[in-house]
């Protein structure tokens, strides 16, 4: 078992005092049979309401409603999360999809329908010949096209730290040959979907001691649905599965809608507020 400290500080400046309309936070992890939440904190200024639900995926959400205008909006949450020891490969999958391709049996069918449906259908054609130069896409094992499409990625496109707001498209990222994660798992995600394999998009942190630039930052990967196995995760950025150094916070079909921190003001319009965003992901 190892536990984490995870620190994620997001700060907002503004031109000039303004009114906060309500924000929406991802930032506590998904619990499950291998990760535990031993202990939060989250602080806000100025000071907020607090409200929490859980979406139709079951990320936990909080709603923060203001009060007063500010000129400067400070989020800071503090976690310490328990990662019990698990092997990645460990997981079975169902005789009928051992093997690509193969078809999801009707019950599943139908709730994997959304995360099988592209979000980029106008990218199919450049999706389509960056998996016909991986080469045979039929009679081969699921996870070693999986296991192909995740380490291509990896081996042939350049990593950058983009801080541009959102996610490129697929046809952008295989234009470019270079992207940042959630380009990355954007990419991964969208060539299952073309295969026809149910796909999610993932955001997260992830414990990368050796790599500071990615124990600096929120990460994203993505998600492939294997019967018998569940959902299992893929990681372009490192080329292997998700392991206990992935700490998953929100899931979805859509990249842009799991931001951490999504919201708006009323106010100045003339200048942007200024952003910054301290993440740091630490063994105790």
């Amino acid at each position: 078992m190892r536990r984490l400290c995870i620190d994620h500080l997001t700060e907002y400046r503004f031109a000039a005092p303004c009114r906060l309309l309500p924000h929406r936070m991802l930032l506590r992890p998904r619990e499950n049979y291998g990760l535990r939440v031993v202990s939060t904190a989250l602080e806000i200024e100025p000071s907020a309401s607090i409200r929490w639900h859980r979406d139709a995926l079951d990320n936990s959400v909080a709603i923060a409603t203001f009060a007063a205008e500010c000129s400067q909006l400070r989020i800071a949450s503090s976690l310490i999360v328990e990662h019990f020891d698990e092997s990645p490969l460990d997981f079975v999958v169902e005789d009928h999809a051992v093997m690509f391709p193969f078809g999801y049996v009707a019950a599943e069918a139908a709730m994997l329908a959304p995360f099988r449906a592209p979000t980029w259908p106008e990218d199919h054609d450049s999706l389509q010949s960056w998996l016909t130069m991986l080469g045979r896409l039929e009679a081969v094992e699921t996870f070693v096209l999986l296991d192909r499409m995740n380490r291509a990625i990896n081996e042939g496109f350049r990593y950058e730290a983009r801080e541009d707001f959102g996610v490129q498209s697929p046809a952008r990222t295989l234009q470019r040959g270079a992207g940042s994660c959630r380009d990355f798992a954007t990419l991964f995600m969208e060539a299952c979907r073309q295969l026809g394999l149910a796909s999610r998009f993932v955001s997260g942190y992830l414990f990368a001691p050796l790599n500071p630039a990615f124990s600096g930052a929120s990460h994203a990967w993505a998600e492939v649905y294997l019967p018998g196995a569940g959902w299992r995760g893929f990681d372009p950025i490192t080329g292997r599965l998700v392991g206990p150094d992935h700490i998953a916070v929100a899931v979805a079909h859509h990249p842009e809608h799991v931001a951490p921190i999504s919201g708006s003001f009323v106010g100045n319009s003339d200048a942007r507020p200024t952003l910054s965003v301290a993440v740091n992901v630490r063994a105790l």
